[in-house]
């Protein structure tokens, strides 16, 4: 029997080599992509995949802010769920199989101080005349080197609300596409009513929240490198293996892994091994099937 493998695919893994992300890209992207994870559920191993959703999402962007002047841009929580619908019916058509996807919300707090101070980047570059435009409908603009840019809350991920339909599906023998780009941020407010909010919830944190929350024994977080690396960019550089959650917690303490490419996927691999899962993998997606025998990437045991 198979193990519960969740795999969360890095946003490189949507778009073509050079990050084009026309429809043509993105379908040979998605279908490259899936028949690693094919191989995976050929071998008997039950799959739950989820995805990052960066370029997709911004295209939407660009064409509420292109057109805002026509319609009323939508929020950005329809932007996610509508990215998870197109990549996952990409997926569900390179498997052609026994598959499901699942538009996902993930719980955050609405308290969450990441609301207080947005931070995270999103869609591109525009003037300042624009971005006081679009900061009379609401958002938030901050200026960068290269012009304004749009910025939103990074909340933390507490819960996939939708868990329990990906873990009886997974259970029916699907393999299941499910909280692509973190989930769509939902928060309940005084009276318990759910509603969208305007954040982007980084993609590897919700993946090791959705492992857990379906009980998967593995989680492999697939990049585009062979695995973490200590003392990345200098003469003393070695990539890590086999570690300990405990090793690893303090390595990442110590600012081995770069907070805007490494450091999340360290802190989700940390995050469900600590909280009871098996083991977690960082590796690139052709090595995905190795690494679930510790034959390659980073290998983080409790």
């Amino acid at each position: 029997m198979g193990e519960r493998v969740l795999i969360a695919l890095g946003g490189n893994a949507m778009t073509g080599p050079d990050g084009g992300a026309s429809p043509g890209d993105q379908r040979r992207a998605v279908e490259q992509a899936v028949r690693h994870v094919a191989a995976l559920v050929a071998d008997g191993h039950r799959v739950t995949l989820t995805h990052g959703n960066g370029p997709q999402v911004g295209n939407l962007i660009l064409k509420n802010q292109l057109a805002a002047h026509v319609v009323p841009p939508v929020p950005l929580d329809w932007c996610g769920a509508q990215t998870q619908a197109t990549i996952g019916t990409l997926v569900l058509n390179a498997l052609d199989g026994r598959a499901a996807v699942v538009v996902t919300r993930t719980l955050v707090d609405p308290a969450d101080p990441a609301f207080q101070d947005p931070v995270k980047p999103i869609g591109r570059y525009f003037s300042e005349a624009e971005a006081r435009r679009f900061e009379e409908l609401g958002q938030t603009w901050r200026r960068f080197d290269r012009g304004w840019r749009r910025v939103v809350a990074s909340p933390e991920p507490l819960e996939i609300l939708d868990a329990p339909a990906i873990a009886a599906l997974v259970a029916a023998g699907f393999t299941v596409v499910a909280a692509g780009g973190g989930g769509v941020p939902v928060a309940r407010d005084a009276g318990g009513r759910l509603g969208g909010v305007e954040a982007v919830i980084d993609k590897d944190l919700a993946a090791a929240v959705l492992a857990r929350d379906v009980r998967a024994t593995v989680l492999v977080i697939a990049t585009d490198v062979p695995g973490a690396v200590v003392g990345f960019g200098t003469a003393q550089a070695r990539p890590l293996g086999a570690v300990t959650a405990a090793e690893l917690r303090v390595l990442h303490a110590a600012g081995h892994f770069a907070g805007g490419s490494m450091g999340p996927k360290v802190e989700a691999a940390l995050r469900f091994v600590e909280q009871g899962g098996d083991r977690s993998v960082i590796t690139s997606l052709e090595n995905i099937g190795a690494a679930l025998t510790g034959e390659s990437g980073t290998v983080v045991r409790k």
